[in-house]
């Protein structure tokens, strides 16, 4: 068999609005032609049942995955219209596809056939999680079952939808005009004139803040105008709720109750007791309870940390700021917790931005994983992108084979969700004698330039940089050629953010800051007195920033433990519950942070955001064996790369770590890193 590779891009330029709903028809068609002529056909071969769907699969995907991107990141009213249109019609194709009793009944033969044997181990891990995928889908269910499940399903494909495209829609609402640049005092020159940049693009006169995060983050950080950190963060955090500043124009309220409710009877239909039992059928836990128990654990040793670190910012903001120890809200946390960070590590997230220019952090971020992983990354000229801000890649190993590539889209702006994100343009799989290589969208909502300075990045900024990168090289250095277990695909949820956690580390180390770091004006390393200042601080307030954590992974588990059918948990009254057990900082009446949540609400993490914490245990631990053999040891990044990368969801995630550890995980590291060893 062939090994020509390949590599599908998107034609961005050529997505015509008007023919998409005809188009999306004419693969759906032929989808189901190519399935209903798998299920049949007999004997049962690897050839005539998987490899058949994984090719009209891909069409489907080659021709909707840059749709779905665009919606996200270049929203229009008219692209959301005819998304929104087309949900449905891929809700009902891939229930459908989950009840085919035939097709289940060919993927049984085919594990039953003499055949299995001689399947790849990643063939065979495809096929057994493919049968768990079947039940699931709800293929054992009768006949009005499965109707009322594929209802369900496309009530949740619209809820979802709606609740992300209400946060999006509010954020984008609100913005302020400043007249006075006296009232931005405090803030960072650069984010000054980002303001100033900004209302000049809409021909007004002042400075415009909005509330996409870098903006955000900076009012909340640095601003003195305490009148001004209360208005935006009383905006951000009722955001698409009825309590914002637009009303109930974009309220989620009522879609959240009608989410929790139609994943109950999700549930209950497939004979699980709730839809958090139901999560754990694609995780490495067992059960609900062991999420508990763990979250509880970390909560145990967190909270009294935590407390102290929040009493300090309360007698230092007394003590020198000139206020009230008992008046501390909500909107001064940040701003406090800066200047207590500059007096105890003469530091401030400030001081570290001219040292992280994007045009030398990304750059950075590559040759770190060249040293890592054995990598060369270069921009491509001359490739259709979708906005100006956006750079495709390529990526080739040591041996100079081509590997994959990405779009990286860096920075923030109006239209595009807020967050960061990997998402799958293409996977990695055989077809026909080729081998289609993967491709990853790589989103984030940096800081963007200001005028033709390049733009300079938070420390924080750049972790998130690294984290999301982490993803992308999970997707894209897989060796695996079977679509369903290739990259993040057939990996259980929470081993999913292992990689991007560990790619965390390398953003605090000497070694590597010597590549990702330069002073935007001299290109002078960081020094090393900086360099202690940061290490020093990596823990500071590490334990609020860790039940803050808790808070949403407690809140997410308990939501989706205590709806029923009938009725949804009470959200606010058990985010109260959870804040009551696990927050150490107050939280105005008002916040309703729940509304904005799309992580659990429109993403993928329902039941599952406990997955960060798990996951970090994992990439702590493996992180703290290249603290001991090396950071950069290439080594020991070949053996992540082989063990880990390269294995996608051909085995278990624990075989894959112990492969690579020598053994099970340990939370030691994490404890270390949180400052609570």
């Amino acid at each position: 068999m062939g090994s020509d590779l390949q590599i599908n891009r998107p034609a961005f330029a050529a997505v015509d609005i008007d023919t998409i709903e005809v188009t999306l028809d004419d693969h759906l068609a032929r989808c189901r032609k190519v399935v209903a002529g798998a299920s049949t056909e007999r004997p049962v071969t690897w050839q005539s049942l998987m490899q058949s769907q994984a090719e009209a699969h891909n069409a489907l995907h080659l021709f909707w995955s840059p749709i779905s991107h665009l919606n996200a990141v270049m929203n229009t009213e008219a692209l959301r219209d005819v998304y929104n249109r087309c949900l449905p019609r891929l809700s009902a194709y891939w229930t459908d596809l989950g009840q085919n009793r035939a097709l289940h009944d060919a993927t049984l033969a085919l594990q039953e056939s003499p055949e299995f044997a001689s399947l790849s181990d990643a063939q065979r891990r495809e096929v057994e999680n493919d049968l768990r995928e079947f039940e699931l889908g709800g293929v054992a269910l009768d006949d009005a079952d499965k109707q009322r499940f594929g209802e369900i399903a496309q009530d949740l494909s619209r809820l979802t939808t709606e609740f992300s495209d209400n946060v999006l829609d509010a954020t984008n609402a609100w913005e302020k005009l400043i007249g006075d640049v006296q009232e931005l005092d405090g803030l960072p020159t650069s984010a000054i004139e980002a303001a100033r940049q900004r209302a000049a693009g809409k021909s007004m006169q002042g400075w415009l803040l909005n509330l996409e995060f870098p903006v955000y983050h900076a009012v909340m950080t640095f601003a003195n105008n305490r009148a001004l950190r209360e208005e935006l963060y009383t905006a951000y955090v009722t955001r698409a709720s009825a309590t914002g500043p637009h009303g109930s124009r974009w309220d989620n309220g009522a879609g959240m109750n009608s989410i929790l409710q139609r994943r109950a009877e999700k549930a209950a239909l497939l004979g699980r007791s709730s839809y958090a039992e139901l999560s754990m059928a694609r995780k490495m836990v067992e059960n609900p309870a062991q999420v508990i128990d763990f979250l509880d654990g970390l909560a145990e040793q967190a909270i009294p940390v935590a407390q102290s670190e929040f009493d300090a910012i309360c007698r230092f903001a007394e003590s020198d700021l000139g206020l009230a120890a008992n008046d501390v809200a909500a909107w001064d946390v940040p701003w406090v917790s800066d200047k207590l960070k500059k007096r105890d590590h003469d530091l401030s997230d400030d001081d570290l931005k001219p040292y992280f220019p994007a045009s030398r952090a990304i750059p950075g971020l590559f040759a770190v994983c060249g040293q890592l992983f054995g990598l060369d990354i270069e921009a491509e000229e001359g490739i259709d992108v979708y906005h100006p801000d956006v750079t495709y890649y390529a990526i080739t190993d040591r041996q100079g084979q081509l590997r994959g590539g990405f779009y990286l889209d860096p920075y923030a702006r109006e239209h595009k969700r807020g967050g960061a994100w990997m998402d799958v343009c293409t996977t990695r799989q055989r077809l026909g004698e080729a081998v289609q290589l993967p491709v990853a969208y790589l989103v984030c909502n940096l800081t963007p330039p200001v005028g033709d300075a390049p733009a300079l990045l938070t420390h924080q900024e750049v972790t998130t940089l690294f984290h999301e990168f982490g993803h992308g090289l999970h997707h894209m250095l897989t060796r695996m050629d079977t679509a369903g277990v290739s990259g993040i695909n057939g990996v259980e949820w929470d081993a999913i953010e292992l990689p991007s956690q560990f790619l965390e580390n390398w953003c605090w180390e000497r070694e590597s800051l010597d590549l990702i770091a330069g002073h935007v004006e001299t290109g002078e390393a960081l020094p090393d007195e900086l360099l202690e200042k940061l290490r020093g601080a990596r823990t500071f307030q590490a334990a609020m920033q860790l039940v803050r954590q808790l808070e949403f992974a407690l809140f997410d588990m308990h939501l989706h433990l205590d709806s029923t059918v009938e009725r949804a948990a009470d959200i606010q009254a058990t985010l109260d519950a959870v804040r009551a057990r696990v927050a150490v900082v107050p939280t105005p009446d008002f916040n309703r942070f729940q509304n904005g949540f799309s992580h659990i609400f429109a993403g993928g993490y329902a039941a599952g955001y406990f997955s960060y914490k798990w996951a970090e245990v994992l990439s702590a631990d493996a992180f703290s064996r290249f603290e001991e053999e090396g950071i950069m040891n290439a080594d020991t990044g070949r053996e992540f790369l082989t063990e880990i990368l390269e294995v996608g969801g051909s085995r278990d995630a624990m075989s894959s770590f112990v492969a690579f550890r020598g053994r099970e995980p340990v939370i030691d590291a994490l404890l270390r890193h949180s400052g609570l060893a």
